[in-house]
């Protein structure tokens, strides 16, 4: 069985839409390399900055 790993030992990305931190899930463990965007809200909205 697998070892269980804190959220916070997982690798991070930065949202190409939004600009925040998203972390890695097992559902993009095989195409981690080319997930850009947090969610499919952000993956709609395209290049949009957000406000703070």
């Amino acid at each position: 069985m697998a070892r269980m790993r804190r959220k916070s030992d997982l690798p991070q990305k930065t949202c190409a839409s939004c600009g925040r931190l998203f972390t890695w899930r097992r559902k993009w463990a095989k195409d981690w390399k080319n997930v850009r965007y947090c969610s499919q809200r952000c993956r709609r909205g395209g290049k949009v900055k957000r406000q703070a």
